[in-house]
């Protein structure tokens, strides 16, 4: 597979959190993020690399696109070797699928603000916003690879 930006190339957006994974999936034709599920985990990395295989599988996903939880100025912090330790371990479990990384500064403050403005209490936004906040990195990346596009054929 090509890196090409292309038709009926689904990619998953995975939110890498301590205690929960949130998952989102693009439309066959990359231009929208939806919300998938969120991965409840604590110690044990085993549970949340199987479900991501099986969501491979399912979706038939060709790329993964991880939040990268960089710091306002831009810098990596240790939340960032987390997250790379997290996606070391996702290149082994699935070898076959391509993982890139997209800055997801702000993506959980963003998150929470429009669970809000949907009225949504705050004890109940749990789970909801891991999956809202994969579905904004995978849309930015969406976005930004689809701007890409379009310039080149210009």
């Amino acid at each position: 597979m090509d890196d090409s930006y292309g038709v009926n190339m689904r990619i998953l957006g995975i939110d890498y959190g301590d205690v929960r994974i949130g998952v989102a999936v693009s439309d066959p034709m990359g231009w929208t993020a939806q919300q998938v599920e969120t991965i409840s985990w604590r110690f044990d990395m085993e549970k949340p690399l199987a479900r991501l295989a099986e969501l491979v599988r399912h979706y038939a996903a060709e790329k993964m696109v991880v939040g990268l939880p960089r710091n306002m100025d831009g810098s990596e912090g240790f939340r960032v070797d987390k997250t790379r330790a997290f996606i070391a371990l996702l290149e082994e479990r699935i070898p076959s699928v391509p993982v890139e990384t997209w800055d997801e500064r702000l993506t959980t403050v963003m998150a929470q603000r429009a669970l809000q403005d949907m009225g949504i209490r705050a004890r109940d936004q749990k789970g909801k916003i891991d999956q809202m906040a994969a579905a904004m990195i995978l849309q930015g990346y969406l976005d930004a690879k689809g701007m890409r596009e379009s310039v080149r054929k210009e």
